[in-house]
């Protein structure tokens, strides 16, 4: 099921995602959790809410996930910087000269330097409600962040299409730092909507300045999640 208009997200006066609430077998919320994290104990709620309501057969032991790639735990003790969305509706710490023209064609820039978590974009941009556009090559969006892995949820514009990119890390190839969607140069292409994982930085971690240019027009991108 989704949610595009909000409906769900603004019954229930949510503020986080992802947001987990547990319902037992009589519609009570009996838990809930806001944001990643305390899988283990999201598990032991499940089996005990499925025992309550008389299912038989239920185990109590915990799976082990063996993750990789994107599916690893994020990096607790080193994830500074949260989820930013990048349409006008949600977004926070946009810190492009002037702020964002809504629904219009614009040039914007990238100041001289950046805050941990601001982010701003250079190039020929639209800033909608919930994602932002490309209208020519080059576009530029630059991020400011401290964070193990660093992911972009973005789509080509149309069914088919694809978009190149690359990526640098403190205004060099990632190299080591790459993530699985971009190699040790920085290069990668957008084929489909989905979660890219741009970045994932080898220890130490530390406070870092990303920015991703598109070598082709008409991607869109949605959010930056970080691990």
């Amino acid at each position: 099921m989704t949610d595009n208009d909000y409906v769900i997200w603004t019954a229930f006066d949510n503020h986080y995602w992802p947001t987990c609430y547990f319902v037992d077998a009589q519609g009570q919320i009996r838990h809930h959790r806001f944001g990643e994290g305390g899988y283990e104990q999201s598990e032991m709620i499940l089996q005990q809410l499925l025992t309550d309501a008389g299912s038989a057969g239920i185990a109590h032991d915990l799976v082990s996930v063996d993750a990789h790639g994107v599916e690893a735990a994020a990096d607790w003790d080193s994830l500074w910087s949260p989820e930013n969305y990048l349409g006008s509706q949600r977004t926070e710490s946009f810190a492009s000269p002037n702020g964002a023209v809504l629904d219009t064609r614009h040039l914007y820039a990238v100041p001289a330097r950046l805050r941990l978590n601001q982010w701003a974009l250079e190039g020929d941009w639209t800033v909608r409600p919930q994602a932002i556009a490309l209208n020519q090559a080059e576009g530029r969006i630059v991020y400011r962040f401290h964070a193990r892995d660093l992911h972009l949820v973005m789509a080509p514009a149309g069914r088919g299409a694809s978009v190149r990119f690359r990526v640098h890390i403190d205004g060099q190839p990632p190299g080591a730092a790459h993530g699985v969607d971009a190699d040790d140069q920085g290069n990668g292409l957008v084929t489909e909507p989905r979660l890219y994982q741009l970045i994932r930085q080898p220890s130490p971690v530390t406070e870092r300045s990303f920015e991703i240019t598109f070598l082709d027009p008409s991607v869109q991108a949605y959010v930056f999640t970080f691990g």
